[in-house]
Parts: C-alpha cells; sequence; structure tokens
C-alpha cells in the first residue's frame, strides 16, 4: 500500500511533469472508483493543473480550482506515460487500468498523462472531483500530518494518553495519524525499540519522546530516499528501504536476530523480538499478549 513517502513522491513528481499542463481528457475504466458526480469528471477537460498536494495518503490535483483526489488504497499505483496519444481505448472490466489523465501534447506532439491501476479483487481504489479537498470525508477527518512543524512530541503525548489501543493499531488510524500505514508503523515501533501490542496509554513520556522521533526520522529518512525516483521506481526502493517489514525470516539488521510475524485475517505485522519484546516471541493476534 502507498504510504505517506510514497505518496509525498508521486506528488513532487507529478508536480514537476504535470503542472501548468492543460488535461485534455480524464477517461474512467472502472466506474467503481469513481466517488463523485457533481461536478462531473468532463469539469477536467480543458483545465490547467495549477499545483498539487498531499493530504495523508490523498493525491491532490488542483485544475484551475477544481480538484481531482486521488487514494491509491492498497493495491493501487500512479504509472507515468510519455505519451498517451497512440493508448487503445479499454473496455470496463479488462485489466488492471481504472482511470486514465491524458494532457494535452507538448510543442514535440507528445501526449503525456498518467494511468491508475489497481491490482487484485478488492477494487478500494477512489477518485473524486470537488472543489474543496475537505468534502472528500477521508480528508476531513485525518489526524495531524507527521512531517508538518506542528506535529510535536507533545502532541503525540496528547494522543496517546488514555488511549487503550494497541499502539501499532493507533499509528495506522488515519483519524489519529495521517499518512502511516502497515509497513511503515513497523518499520517505526522497530526505530523505537516499542512492541507494536503495547497499550498506548501505558507509555512513558520517554517513551512517547523516543516514539516521535521515531515517526519523524523513518518518514522524513524514507521521503529522502523516494526524492526524485520516478514513479516506477518508488516501490522497489521502498521494499529496499525496509528493515522489519515483509522481511520475516531474515535476519535483524540492528541485532541479528530472527524478525518474526503476526498473522491478521488481512495483513500481517513484523518485528524483531530483541530490539522490540524482550527477546518474547508475540503471541498470535488473537491472544492479544505475549508468551509466557
Amino acid at each position: 500500500m502507498p504510504e505517506l513517502p510514497e505518496v509525498a513522491s508521486l506528488a513532487e513528481f507529478l508536480r514537476e511533469r504535470a503542472v501548468g499542463r492543460t488535461i485534455l481528457a480524464v477517461d474512467v475504466v472502472a466506474f467503481q472508483a469513481l466517488k463523485t458526480f457533481d461536478p462531473p469528471i468532463s469539469a477536467l477537460g480543458g483545465l490547467t493543473v495549477t499545483g498539487v498536494a498531499r493530504h495523508g495518503k490523498f493525491l491532490d490535483l488542483d485544475c484551475d480550482g477544481l480538484h481531482l483526489i486521488i487514494h491509491l488504497a492498497r493495491a493501487g499505483w500512479l504509472r507515468w506515460k510519455d505519451d498517451l496519444s497512440g493508448a487503445k481505448p479499454v473496455r470496463p472490466g479488462k485489466g488492471p487500468l481504472a482511470v486514465r489523465v491524458r494532457l494535452a501534447p507538448d510543442e514535440e506532439g507528445l501526449a503525456p498523462g498518467f494511468e491508475l491501476t489497481e491490482a487484485g479483487t478488492q477494487k478500494r481504489l477512489a477518485v473524486y472531483v470537488t472543489k474543496d479537498p475537505d468534502s472528500v470525508p477521508g480528508i476531513a477527518a485525518l489526524g495531524p500530518d507527521p512531517l508538518a512543524d506542528s506535529f510535536t512530541a507533545e502532541v503525540l503525548k496528547g494522543i496517546v494518553g488514555g488511549s487503550r489501543t494497541q499502539i501499532k493499531g493507533l499509528l495506522r488510524d488515519q483519524k489519529v495519524i495521517a499518512g502511516i500505514g502497515n509497513a511503515y508503523s513497523d518499520e517505526v515501533l522497530h526505530v523505537a525499540k516499542m512492541s507494536p501490542f503495547k497499550i498506548a496509554a501505558t507509555l512513558t513520556d520517554a517513551q512517547v519522546d523516543d516514539l516521535h522521533e521515531a515517526i519523524v526520522t523513518t518518514l522524513r529518512d524514507a521521503v529522502e530516499r523516494a526524492r526524485g525516483l520516478a514513479a516506477k521506481d518508488l516501490k522497489a526502493e521502498k521494499k529496499s528501504g525496509l528493515r522489519v517489514h515483509n522481511r520475516a525470516g531474515q535476519p535483524c539488521d540492528v541485532c541479528g536476530d530472527t524478525i518474526r510475524e503476526v498473522s491478521f485475517a488481512d495483513s500481517a505485522l513484523q518485528y524483531c523480538p530483541t530490539c522490540q519484546t524482550g527477546g518474547k516471541p508475540l503471541a498470535d493476534r488473537r491472544l492479544s499478549r505475549l508468551l509466557k
């Protein structure tokens, strides 16, 4: 799933390539992806992309005041095309293509643009056309951005204080903190040397300070690694930079212990017992406790 660092890099990528260009047309192939009908998506035709922003995991293309909002969900991706002039029409229901955004031809006659694709059967990629990004429910409900200057350790203390949620789940909750998903929550907790099952309210002030530092440094480092990369290279960069997520069975780069995994119905977390749980393997999530 694209998380804050990848979405931030995609936003920067689009600023360099799409801003200043006129939208020729937006072709919707997977109709379930379009979540709004007024204004119609056809209203984007003829408008100029004037800016690209990020809200948590949402991409926001400002088109002369009308916003094309994109959420890539778990299996979605953005694929840039230098020339879509010869792209063939795609029938709904055929392949992973969900949306195609075609930009007006440049001086060389090339018509660039990008395609939104989604793999798998769970189709959750979402596209909105709106005059106000805050009208999108997912954006309106977002918690603070962890890379904003206003996201201080004191703010985090207010978030965790009194919460009986396990810290892994709290970090992933977009209404609590915007932009962190399954992968980077694993990475943050490894850096903070903290069990993913630890109850948020039990953190000491010192532990919250360490967690805040881990959140900010982990995300900033990931953003910097992705900076300047083409959209097609971001997935490989993310995978190569992960220290525990999706590395079950491999040695921890910090201590050499074997990275372990806890599986859920539709996801899994990875952690290092030596670094995070005092050497004890975590129980199955259904038990919600450490093995004794």
